[in-house]
């Protein structure tokens, strides 16, 4: 059982009267509290591996998800997908108006161990900056004293995304311990394959069509606006993968007998990469931005987002940007087309005197709302066959080497679309209202967050409007090494979820 302080009791006492009425600081301390509370959970969860490209471990995450719901009294059950399996948690209410279906992610990005400044990416480390900004490592017991927001917890997943998983259990724990009803049910859909872009949801969406059916979805996903303070996105970028790999000897050959004579696939395809880009950064495919325009109205939105841009270029280390816009928030209103990673041969003190036998390059697609998946891939596709290449899906064949000068393997894999709801619907008026009274203030409103997230299949299937809350701080090397949370954003996660969970409709 819990053990509260002083302060959480007497807050008690106000929650059963009133829990509209609790002033901004009654929720900190609340938040707080249960923050304290929740450090042994987040960093029982954390020590669970959630690559999803290993289901052994994944089945141990879903495991444990379904046991923590079921400690809230959520029912919970399995959505079959024909593989990692979705996991839907719903609680009802006895005056509810709606169904408010929330999507949480588990899984997590893969990890390269050598890369890590501590014992295990799964092992939760407590650090604090020092003077130097290093992050020094402290004992993980300091989290049951006073605490320090600028401690961070680095573990993977600890802001992509579990942490938030965990800030929804803290913030239902207290309107659970205060006898709180929302009037409305919640659904909550837990996603295992976000990370590798979860080929089967939008499937698994249509097949439980009936049980996921809601009036809106709410995402507690992704990072705060650069300024730390609280975010609201109302959409995201859909996201397709490419990719190419051109071919050139059948083996790789020594450079010295045969430099001058046989074509260098490195060379033949980063000179294909060039053309696809112009020097300044746009996109030179014809056609690449059909459909988008920023309207005047549209770049009014943009400016409401109070970003700097010599801070945002000072942060990233870079003297200019691609001449897409003048602004950050303008440029990802666009289509992106971007080269996620090169190979070719060997580098560094392996490499060697060789002419390579193939080179391949990972890209992304970045869509926004205007754009058609198909249609862009097919620009690509388009654009590669403009330029003399013989296309194929699989390792050339010993005629197709003989006939053609210039071979690509050229694959794809359509994500998911890209989806944006309006400021000025339902939900967006909800969720103003509750960060209002957590914050006293109105959120910064995103027209559209830069990552993506698999949310469309939700919203053209069911119909729905979504909205994503963002709780973590956006220096928290999501994706990378060393990603972390920062203990305030945390806190402050756990009391924006409960303000949301306690503001009526």
């Amino acid at each position: 059982m819990i053990k509260y302080h002083i302060a959480a009791i007497f807050l008690l006492t106000l929650f059963y009267s009133s829990a509209q009425q609790i002033k901004d600081t009654e929720l900190d301390n609340l938040s707080l509290s249960y923050a304290k509370a929740s450090f042994d959970e987040l960093v029982d969860l954390l020590s669970i591996p959630n690559d999803a490209h290993y289901p052994k471990d994944i089945k141990k995450n879903i495991q444990w998800c379904e046991e923590a719901f079921s400690k809230r009294g959520f029912t919970t059950k399995k959505l079959t997908t024909g593989g990692i399996p979705l996991v839907l948690a719903s609680k009802n209410y006895k005056n509810a108006k709606k169904n408010v279906l929330i999507y949480l992610q588990v899984d997590g990005q893969p990890v390269d161990t050598s890369k890590w400044f501590q014992a295990s990416p799964y092992m939760a480390t407590l650090k604090e900056p020092d003077t130097n900004n290093n992050w020094n490592t402290i004992p993980i017991t300091h989290l049951k004293g006073e605490i320090n927001p600028d401690w961070r917890i680095f573990a993977r997943s600890a802001s992509d995304a579990k942490g938030p998983v965990i800030m929804f259990l803290k913030a239902m724990d207290i309107i659970n311990d205060f006898k709180y009803e929302p009037n409305y049910n919640i659904k909550v859909i837990m996603d295992f394959e976000e990370e590798i872009s979860s080929p089967r949801l939008p499937k698994a969406v249509v097949d439980h069509k009936e049980e996921l059916t809601s009036d809106m979805l709410v995402i507690f996903d992704g990072p705060r606006h650069i300024s730390n303070k609280p975010t609201l996105a109302y959409g995201a970028r859909g996201i397709t993968t490419l990719s190419l790999e051109v071919f050139g000897p059948r083996a790789p050959q020594h450079s010295g007998h045969y430099g001058n004579y046989v074509p260098n696939p490195a060379l033949r395809l980063s000179q294909l990469l060039a053309s696809m880009m112009h020097e300044d950064g746009r996109v030179a495919i014809p056609g690449w931005y059909d459909g988008i325009k920023i309207s005047s109205d549209v770049k009014k939105i943009l400016k409401q987002v109070p970003d700097d841009e010599k801070t945002i270029r000072k942060k990233l280390g870079i003297a200019s940007i691609d001449n897409i816009a003048d602004t950050y928030q303008e440029s990802i209103q666009y289509p992106s087309l971007g080269i996620l990673g090169l190979s070719s041969g060997w580098t560094g003190n392996k490499r060697r005197t060789i002419i390579p036998a193939s080179a391949i390059a990972e890209m992304n697609i970045r869509l926004v709302k205007e754009t058609n998946a198909q249609r862009m891939v097919n620009l690509v596709k388009q654009h590669i066959l403009d330029r003399g290449y013989h296309i194929i899906d699989s390792i050339p064949t010993e005629e197709e080497r003989m006939k053609y000068p210039k071979i690509i393997r050229f694959n794809y894999n359509i994500a998911y679309d890209a989806f944006r709801t309006d400021f000025d619907t339902e939900i967006g008026q909800w969720l103003r209202k509750a960060m209002k009274r957590a914050f006293g203030k109105e959120p910064i409103q995103i027209r559209t967050g830069g990552g993506s997230i698999p949310i469309s299949p939700f919203v053209n299937t069911l119909n729905i409007p979504a909205v994503i809350v963002p709780t973590v701080n956006r220096d928290n090397n999501q994706h990378s090494p060393n990603e972390n949370i920062r203990l305030g954003n945390y806190i402050e996660g756990i009391k924006t979820i409960t303000a949301i969970l306690t503001q009526k409709f």
